[in-house]
């Protein structure tokens, strides 16, 4: 495994790759991450492993996702053991770009994603990430892809809002990008794997739980016979989270392809309960398929 800093240095190392030297090969399979990586990341890392012809995984943390009080300093950097990680799980190459090399000058041209998909749930509450999220995923797949024409790029599911808007951006500008979705990773207890759960105490961490078993209950609910307005199991959700000392962004459901409410009689296997919530001073998010 070789680690790069620039751009340049980035097709170059994927360029003299051995996979990359076959008749028709040369094609990356990528894994953008902002490092502090846990067992999901390195199972989106295997997920990856057999969908190119060279790994590609990168670690920055991004400065245009994160609002001015979020915690874009405190973001934990874990350099050497995400290294020792993505080795052991068969990456080839890391891209650890410095903030001089990814924006060597003030980036302006930022890329403005669907309102209709960003600025609701995620994108309402932290107004500008995606336009962030966007921004640096574009350069990341210029960067990654554009020597060889296309390739995969896996992302999590945990990060549910961030994958459609994902695929949304590689649709409407037709890149030659294949996005591959991973299964979240879950602890025994079913807490969603995420690098913020660091940020918890203990007590926290026992109770944490309680976002991914709100989500069930909501997503049980919704399918029950006879069930209430959709709209008074969110509220009854919301309530009942906030009661177990969260405080809770929002707890909904919704159509799968495109994060708006459902129609009525919406079909089993269409839907998705999405949540965030704040846990003392840190902000959990989790869904659930249905």
């Amino acid at each position: 495994m070789i680690t790069v800093r620039t751009i340049p240095e980035l097709r170059a190392a994927i360029a003299a790759h051995p996979g990359t030297g076959r008749p028709g090969k040369g094609r990356p399979a990528f894994v953008p991450t902002m490092g502090n990586l846990h067992d999901g990341h390195i199972a989106l890392v295997r997920q990856a492993r057999p969908l190119g012809d060279v790994l590609v995984a990168s670690i920055f943390v991004n400065r245009l996702q994160f609002l001015p009080h979020e915690d874009f300093d405190s973001y934990p950097r874990t350099w050497e053991a995400d290294c020792a990680k993505l080795e052991a799980a068969g990456c080839d190459i890391v891209f650890a770009p410095r903030e001089s090399d990814l924006y060597p000058e003030p980036q302006t041209f930022k890329l403005q994603p669907d309102p209709q998909l960003a600025d609701i749930l995620e994108g309402h509450f932290r107004p500008g990430f995606f336009t962030g999220v966007c921004t640096v995923v574009m350069k990341l797949f210029s960067a990654v892809f554009f020597a060889s024409g296309g390739g995969t790029a896996v992302f999590g599911k945990k990060d549910y809002q961030q994958l459609m808007v994902i695929r949304r951006m590689v649709q409407q500008f037709a890149l030659p990008v294949e996005v591959v979705a991973g299964e979240t990773a879950r602890a025994d207890d079913g807490l969603a794997l995420s690098s913020r759960n660091g940020y918890l105490s203990t007590a926290e961490r026992a109770q944490a739980v309680q976002l991914s078993a709100a989500l069930r209950a909501l997503a049980q609910a919704a399918q029950a016979p006879g069930a209430p307005p959709l709209a008074a199991l969110e509220q009854q959700a919301l309530q009942t989270l906030a009661q177990q000392g969260w405080a809770p962004d929002y707890l909904t459901v919704r159509q799968r392809h495109d994060l708006q409410p459902p129609a009525a009689g919406a079909a089993a296997g269409t839907l998705v309960a999405l949540g965030a919530a704040r846990l003392g001073s840190t902000r959990l998010i989790d869904n659930l398929e249905f």
